[in-house]
């Protein structure tokens, strides 16, 4: 290797290194200081479980995590199934129709969230439905839905259509052919929709506070309201969620390493 092609790989991997860091050094700052005994980011103490015992201990921040995790699994589980539907129906349209639909599954995911948020609320006012955890479903749905599509879709470009066809040709409805040749195929795509479903549905803010009853409150609402109130219990309650990103961050990188190295097998298997 001569000294040109050495720099430019050290060049690749100083890139990759430094994006990596700006990706994930916010969230290893939080994971460091979840395990010490400080309530301010920037002042060091001891070794503590503290954040942890506090995250735990108090049963409003666990009724908020577990009505976000629900809210999520049930968004997710529904925006999965619409979702796929929607992609099998894309894939089976005509070329013309096919490139239309393609295009209008994408809209919600360029457009501006505070745009699709106005709109649902406006929406929701204008038929008389105001605002309940069935609005608050609803608009998460629509903001994970083309998440799924857009997983789906890939697979089902590089599925075997013969076999498919083949199913048919052997007596297979196009029910049973659908989820006994179909849909094996893609599950790949559908378990990566539902995954990311899952993410958006944990992160959002600004779909959540146009559509949820004020008696409800997910992680990203309860985390900015206790910053909007600005009292002494802010910063202690607030350090608290340092424990959760924790948690939450090792989970979906387990999650994640998991679902690669299942999929590497498979690949090991077929060849």
């Amino acid at each position: 290797m001569n000294k040109k092609a050495l720099a430019i790989k050290c060049l690749k991997a100083f890139f990759i290194g430094l994006i990596l860091l700006l990706l994930y050094a916010p969230i290893l700052l939080l994971a460091v200081y979840s395990f010490v005994d400080t309530d301010t980011i920037g002042m060091w103490g001891e070794f503590s479980f503290t954040h942890y015992i506090k995250l735990f201990g108090d049963s409003v921040i666990l009724q908020m995590i577990s009505n976000t995790l629900l809210l999520a699994f049930l968004a997710a589980l529904l925006s999965t199934v619409l979702g796929t539907m929607g992609a099998l129906g894309i894939y089976y349209c005509k070329r013309r129709t096919k490139a239309a639909l393609s295009g209008a599954s994408q809209i919600p995911i360029i457009n501006a969230e505070i745009v699709t948020a106005l709109a649902l609320a406006i929406t929701f006012v204008v038929i008389g439905l105001g605002k309940s955890y069935f609005t608050l479903l609803i608009g998460h749905m629509i903001i994970c839905t083309p998440f799924v599509v857009l997983s789906v879709m890939p697979k089902l470009k590089q599925m075997d259509n013969s076999l498919y066809e083949a199913a048919l040709d052997l007596g297979a409805s196009p029910f049973k052919a659908l989820f006994g040749v179909v849909l094996p195929q893609i599950i790949p795509g559908v378990i990566s929709g539902f995954m990311l479903a899952i993410t958006l549905s944990l992160d959002d803010y600004i779909v959540t506070s146009y559509t949820k009853p004020s008696t409800f409150n997910t992680i990203s609402t309860y985390v900015y309201n206790a910053t909007m109130k600005g009292n002494a219990h802010t910063a202690e309650v607030l350090s608290s969620f340092w424990a959760l990103t924790t948690i939450l961050f090792i989970v979906i990188l387990g999650v994640t390493l998991a679902a690669n190295l299942t999929g590497g097998k498979k690949k090991e298997r077929t060849k």
